[in-house]
């Protein structure tokens, strides 16, 4: 069996030449997905970052969008509060800003149903079954139920856990 010699190698030269430029192309598209500057965190969720030592104020654009709150080590939490992006700004006892990032919050990650009846919206996390999960734009009703008996949950297992503390 014979080939043509000249095609087959005008397909390997071809072929060749896709796989450099994806070799070459590849470090700038990993670096356009990631921007350092940005820190991507989920609504309802907390990111740790590090940052240079020496910060002693940080001032964050919206706070309904994200909170970040300094810690030992020069590390931040960010915790996603609102949807949408917001930025930080973090300085020295001098004023000077050291690092001035942009925070986009996101949707939660976890598998979510969304029930509407009329315009009145209920969300649900299905992680394994089906449970209420209050999330931004629930309907007032449905919002206010479930905080409520999360705060009274939460309030039973304080006073369960200082009733314990006081028989010991």
């Amino acid at each position: 069996m014979s080939f043509n010699s000249q095609p087959m190698r005008a397909v390997a030269r071809f072929a060749y030449s896709v796989v450099a430029l994806a070799v070459l192309a590849w470090p700038a598209a990993g670096q356009a997905a990631a921007d350092p500057d940005k820190i991507s965190v989920n609504v309802d969720q907390a990111k740790l970052v590090k940052l240079p030592s020496g910060i002693s104020t940080i001032v964050v654009g919206n706070p309904l969008i994200a909170d970040v709150t300094l810690q030992n080590g020069g590390i931040v939490v960010v915790t996603g509060k609102g949807y949408g992006a917001t930025n930080f700004i973090a300085m020295d006892r001098s004023g000077q800003v050291l690092v001035d990032r942009q925070i986009q919050v996101e949707g939660p990650s976890d598998q979510l149903v969304t029930v509407y009846r009329g315009v009145e919206r209920e969300t649900y996390s299905c992680m394994p079954i089906c449970q209420r999960r209050v999330t931004l734009g629930d309907g007032s009703e449905y919002f206010k139920a479930a905080i409520d008996q999360a705060g009274s949950l939460n309030n039973q297992a304080s006073g369960s856990a200082a009733a314990n503390k006081t028989t010991n």
